[in-house]
């Protein structure tokens, strides 16, 4: 027989595969249609047109049409495609499910356009949306927020195509002072992760590890190199920080989602024609194609630091619906391979991973979640102990400093949620 434990912790078991795996096939589905039309407007339209699919006046005319588009979305859609992502954390409060389809279209349109910005963030508010209206119906007795917590956790191992993720970031979020053991608590949102990450694992492989030279044996010395590399990392992350919030008001005093997101993407347009092809998107596919080209030098991997940044502060200011994490990779990617070629001595291994840890640091404020993505991108097991040890002081460096995410305003006319 079951201890009584035991029976508590299957009773969500069952609501929290089926949530995984609906987690898991939103997110398929969504990526699915925008590869395909990303795959229209870059590849197939400019080959028919005769135009060079890195030509900047392609690029500048296909985000700043993308802005437009969702802006248009935003502005006469019902729930106006959700919270503005730049005033939300990744984890936020249920969205009426009326704004979820204009939501999506933002999202799809944001993606295959070209935009600095990864699915987590709107996935995530749609995932969380449909299983508190749908577990509400099916199990009242079971409050919102454990539906909040089994949505999330689904999305997380969906997105990452692991339950790890999932395991560290609600270890802490769920480690109260209750007397429920912790494992207890975590039973039910790691079935719901398990269950995203072996459903996407079923359609694709969420591809992070680069192929970075082995990082041999820890040094005193790497332990300071890799220190000085997040700082580093950290201070170009603070410098988007202080952008955010300033540059989001500016850009909301037009009151117009349509004409500030026309001008975020005529923006992002000029900084896409800048840094190329390789520039664009969420960042994931083009870190891959970033360290495969040999031909980069130190200035090229700088500019494309410096490019990617700023398009993750002006797609976040503007209002464009997308997440600030995998931008955020590959931000350190970038700053860790610069790093690398200015300094061979360091190891790139070092550079890469620390730089990450850093910049995600800035972005999410979450160490566990940090360490996770320095460890999936450089996947060492020797890297492990140095990565703990150089979170410590780059967590110190970060005590009290404001978070990348703009104060809400107390008020808001119902038509401008960008």
């Amino acid at each position: 027989m079951l201890h009584p434990r035991a029976r508590t912790m299957l009773l969500l078991s069952l609501p929290a595969v089926a949530i995984g795996i609906a987690s898991s096939l939103i997110l398929i589905v969504v990526m699915k249609i925008a590869s395909a039309l990303q795959n229209l407007l870059w590849q197939r339209l400019p080959g028919t047109l005769g135009i060079a699919q890195d030509s900047p006046f392609w690029i500048i005319g296909v985000l700043t049409l993308t802005g437009i588009a969702v802006g248009l979305v935003i502005r006469f859609s019902q729930g106006h495609a959700g919270p503005d992502p730049a005033c939300e954390p990744l984890i936020g409060a249920p969205v009426p499910p009326s704004a979820l389809p204009g939501l999506i279209v933002a999202l799809i349109l944001g993606l295959a356009g070209g935009v600095s910005l990864g699915p987590e963030h709107p996935i995530m508010t749609v995932n969380i949306a449909l299983a508190v209206a749908i577990g509400a119906r099916l199990l009242p007795r079971v409050n919102r927020m454990e539906w909040t917590i089994l949505a999330s956790a689904g999305t997380i191992g969906a997105l990452f195509g692991t339950p790890v993720a999932a395991a560290l970031i609600f270890s802490q979020t769920l480690n109260g002072s209750s007397e429920v053991p912790l494992w207890d608590r975590l039973f039910a949102p790691l079935m719901a992760a398990a269950a995203g990450a072996l459903t996407t694992g079923l359609f694709f492989h969420p591809h992070f590890s680069l192929p970075i030279a082995h990082y041999g044996q820890m040094e005193m010395t790497d332990i300071l190199s890799g220190a000085i590399v997040a700082a580093i990392a950290i201070a170009a992350g603070m410098v988007a920080v202080w952008c955010l919030p300033r540059l989001h008001a500016m850009m909301n005093q037009m009151k117009n989602p349509v004409l500030v997101l026309g001008i975020g993407g005529f923006i992002l347009g000029i900084l896409g024609g800048i840094g190329g092809p390789v520039s664009l998107f969420k960042g994931l596919d083009e870190m891959q194609q970033m360290v495969a080209n040999q031909a980069f030098s130190t200035s090229d991997y700088f500019l494309l630091a410096v490019i990617k940044l700023a398009a993750l502060v002006v797609a976040a200011a503007s209002g464009f619906r997308g997440g600030r994490i995998f931008p955020a990779v590959f931000v350190g990617v970038a700053l860790g391979l610069m790093l690398h070629e200015h300094v061979p001595a360091v190891p790139a291994a070092i550079t890469v991973s620390c730089a990450i840890l850093g910049i995600v640091l800035v972005v999410t404020r979450d160490g566990w979640l940090s360490l996770f993505m320095a460890a999936v991108v450089v996947p060492n097991t020797t890297l492990l102990p140095l990565l703990c040890i150089v979170m410590l002081p780059a967590w110190l460096l970060l005590a009290g400093k404001p978070m990348m995410m703009v104060n809400r305003p107390k008020q808001q006319p119902p038509h401008d949620n960008v």
